[in-house]
């Protein structure tokens, strides 16, 4: 048996077996009725079996045609869907993008970014995945997911990444009357380590960056408060608990004018965010007008959000 079989002869067959008859299928589908007997009997040539069986002036399936019949039915909805889909998306102004965003990254890119592309784009619809790195690649593999933009510190062979950006250093964040705010110089790890300190929960990308860095120092930290939000770290460092190892990008959005940043000797805590699609996928017309506005626009919002956080620093 042919392990492909003809769409049209499917097509065909199926009609028969809903007309109860090779006249009334010819008559639905507008041929001959000789061209709706030919189609059947290739079939059942290239299969090997009987599809029809006479029952009083029509026909039925048999047992192997009902099986034939329900595999023509899957592959005439699969191919349907095909084709609207391919009507919906060969425009780009419409469709439908699930896009990833870690938490971090929703301050700072959701309003203007996202917010200006759904106002040229109104008949695109977004599903805004806001989670941790590791939910989102797991998502980008499975192909639950689109376009993500990730806070990551290594790269992933099972990504393509569309553009990565060197993002602010990572810095612990104290208040300015913490004992470490004295200090005077780049700090180690050593000199955090008496100390009481909050991160985000492993799976978020800021947090493989502090444990990088531990490794490279041969040091573990003592985390008093482990969390999924970038707001809980700074107020905890506001409150004069302790510090947090985090990027100064939010310093504009939190507004937490008694926190200070001071620097980190260790390389390993540069941080960088990438736009990644899964390696190997095409997007959609949709998803590829989203990706192509964020490689546009993210270089010069970062650009315009340093000299922010500049006039921030100097006042």
């Amino acid at each position: 048996m042919q392990k492909m079989l003809n769409a049209k002869r499917l097509e065909y067959f199926l009609q028969v077996t809903v007309s109860g008859s090779v006249r009334g299928a010819a008559e639905q589908l507008g041929v001959d009725p000789s061209s709706v007997s030919r189609a059947v009997s290739q079939l059942e040539k290239e299969t090997g079996l009987t599809l029809l069986e006479r029952r009083g002036r029509g026909v039925v399936p048999s047992e192997a045609g009902h099986v034939l019949a329900r595999y023509a039915r899957r592959q005439q909805e699969i191919l349907n869907e095909f084709h609207a889909e391919l009507d919906q998306s060969k425009n780009a102004a419409r469709g439908h993008v699930n896009m990833g965003l870690g938490e971090g990254m929703l301050d700072m890119f959701f309003h203007p970014l996202i917010t200006n592309y759904m106002r040229q784009y109104p008949h695109i619809t977004l599903d805004l995945n806001v989670s941790s790195v590791e939910q989102h690649v797991q998502e980008l593999v499975e192909d639950k997911m689109d376009i993500a933009v990730l806070y990551t510190a290594h790269d992933d062979v099972r990504l393509r990444y569309h553009l990565v950006l060197p993002l602010s250093p990572i810095q612990a964040i104290v208040h300015k009357d913490h004992p470490l705010a004295q200090i005077g110089r780049p700090l180690t790890l050593t000199d955090l380590a008496p100390y009481n300190g909050a991160t985000l929960h492993k799976r978020f990308g800021l947090r493989q960056y502090v444990q990088a860095a531990e490794a490279s120092e041969q040091i573990q930290l003592k985390h008093v408060l482990h969390t999924s939000s970038y707001r809980a770290l700074w107020q905890f460092a506001n409150a004069g608990l302790g510090y947090t190892l985090c990027g100064t990008s939010f310093a504009a959005w939190f507004n937490m004018p008694d926190l200070v940043a001071l620097p980190m000797k260790n390389p390993i805590l540069q941080s960088r965010m990438a736009i990644v699609t899964r390696a190997g996928r095409h997007p959609s017309p949709a998803a590829r007008s989203l990706l192509q506005y964020l490689i546009a626009e993210i270089p010069s919002l970062r650009a315009a959000t340093q000299v922010a956080m500049m006039g921030n620093n100097e006042t």
